[in-house]
């Protein structure tokens, strides 16, 4: 695989931080999205290696385009970022195929953990 990551956050300021987080690793960013439809449409067409993907946005949210994505490809790496007080939600998404979750604000050294842990 290899093609990047894709980002996926509603804020603009959160895509910005987290591409900052990621390029600064030496990871390179496939493309980002605003909502989860299309988070969905990119993941089709980029074939991202891995997805940091939150779970509250406008349109479709981030739990409805995790099973979108495991549905049309049981192999996604995806990591959901959450806000705090978002538990219910987490266990949700980790029960419909998310590898692993990081909480708002992020700390650039748990983010970069949990990349490694999945993609090396």
């Amino acid at each position: 695989m290899g093609n990047g990551i894709l980002i996926v956050d509603d804020a603009a300021f959160m895509r910005m931080v987290i591409r900052d987080i990621l390029v600064k690793a030496g990871y390179e960013v496939a493309g980002e999205a605003a909502d989860g439809k299309e988070a969905i449409r990119l993941y089709r067409t980029l074939k991202p290696e891995l997805v940091l993907l939150d779970i509250t946005m406008p349109e479709m949210d981030g739990v409805d385009a995790l099973k979108k994505i495991m549905q049309e490809d049981r192999d996604a790496k995806v990591i959901m970022c959450s806000a705090l007080g978002q538990s219910s939600m987490v266990i949700e998404c980790i029960q419909a195929g998310a590898k692993d979750y990081i909480v708002k604000p992020f700390q650039a050294d748990r983010v970069i953990e949990s990349i490694r842990k999945l993609i090396g």
